[in-house]
This record gives structure tokens, C-alpha cells and sequence, in this order.
């Protein structure tokens, strides 16, 4: 099975592929959300910043990748007044339109993963998503073909989930000042070092009250 293939150790020793990953909770500095593809398929990504949001796209001569993966192009980020949104895909454009209309976090990340379920791909791949709200806490939740969990984060603890392999939040150290710190660590730093294929990163840090985003 193809899915099963994806779950074992890369041959790298004890380095494994974890496909897509968000991480989210605080640090002594301040809450954060950050997200990493990890893609062995379609590694000609980046990670595109606007104001609220950031959309993770295709390289520049490589835009045809979409017609072979629908799943491969959306929106990474969003924020919503002052939540954080925090996807593997489009279902960060739902939650976040829940959130808008006036739904808590918990149900609108609840009821967006069960609406539109996993990716139908060749692996099943689940949906992961979290949130971050200065009044209702943070957030993580993950929709796979049997199961689905949403997770309040304790406050000042950090969690992170995955697509494959550790599909359970997981609580994690994680480091970082700003946004642009978050996205980086979770590329590279700390236990995400020992993950494979890293492609490209965004992530969302609240200091002082406000929310700056960051990718790399």
C-alpha cells in the first residue's frame, strides 16, 4: 500500500517524512501558529505573504502542478480579527469564514474538518488545522479516514500534529521571537530537524497584542 510505504522511516537513520505539520501555542514570548510543507511529490512550493494571510502556490514555471494535484494550492493563514487560522489546505478559508461569523474556535475547526473530510489523494491525507484566539486559547484538530480530534492546547504549552505518522498532538518546545522565528524553527529547528523534505514555511506570532506573519 502507498500509504503504508509513506509512514516508514527514510532510509536517513532515524529521519522521518512527516508530510505537512502545523504547530501552535505559546512561548515565553508569545502565541504562536506555524506550518510546514514537507512534500516528496511536488516540492516546487512557496509560500506567498499578504497582509492576513498567506497562500501557499506553485514556483514561477511550475503552475501546471495544480491540474495534476488539486490540492496542492490555498491559503495557509488567515486572520480573522485577532484569531489565527493555521491549515494543510482550503479548510483554513472555511474555519476562518465560521470564525467570522461569529462561531468559537473549538466548532468552527470541528465542524470544517468533518464537513470536508479528508483529501481524497492516492494517501488519504488527513486534514490538520489549528487556531489561536487571545480570549478562547488555543486550538489543534486533525480529520483522518476513521477518526477525527480537536484539542484545546494548555496555555503555555506548544503541540504539533502532522499528516503522517504522528497524527496525535504531540507537545513540543518550540522557540521563537517573532513569526519569522516560528516559520523558521519549524523548518529546521529543534525536533522539526529530524523530519525530511522540508519545501517551504508560514507562521503567525502574537506579541503586544498583535499578530505579525512571517514564511520562509
Amino acid at each position: 500500500m502507498k500509504l503504508i510505504k509513506m509512514l516508514k522511516k527514510s532510509t536517513d537513520g532515524d529521519f522521518m517524512y512527516l508530510g505537512r505539520i502545523v504547530a501552535v501555542g505559546s512561548t515565553k514570548n508569545g502565541k504562536f501558529a506555524a506550518y510546514r510543507v514537507s512534500s516528496r511529490s511536488f516540492p516546487n512550493r512557496m509560500a506567498k505573504t499578504f497582509e492576513k494571510r498567506v497562500s501557499i502556490v506553485p514556483t514561477e514555471g511550475n503552475e501546471k502542478d495544480v491540474f495534476q494535484n488539486p490540492y496542492i494550492a490555498y491559503n495557509c493563514v488567515r486572520i480573522v480579527g485577532d484569531v489565527a487560522v493555521v491549515t494543510n489546505g482550503s479548510h483554513t478559508d472555511v474555519i476562518a469564514e465560521k470564525i467570522a461569523s461569529g462561531m468559537n474556535v473549538r466548532d468552527s475547526i470541528a465542524l470544517s474538518l468533518i464537513a470536508m473530510d479528508y483529501e481524497k489523494d492516492d494517501y488519504n491525507t488527513p486534514r490538520i488545522a489549528c487556531a489561536v484566539s487571545p480570549e478562547e486559547g488555543s486550538y489543534v484538530g486533525i480529520v483522518t479516514h476513521d477518526d477525527v480530534i480537536v484539542e484545546k492546547v494548555p496555555e503555555g504549552k506548544s503541540v504539533y500534529i502532522s499528516t503522517y505518522e504522528q497524527t496525535r498532538p504531540a507537545y513540543i518546545d518550540f522557540e521563537a521571537e517573532n513569526a519569522e522565528n516560528a516559520a523558521q524553527f519549524i523548518m529546521d529547528g529543534g525536533k522539526f530537524a529530524e523530519f525530511t523534505n522540508p519545501v517551504t514555511s508560514a507562521a503567525v506570532f502574537m506579541k503586544d497584542g498583535k499578530w505579525n506573519i512571517g514564511s520562509v
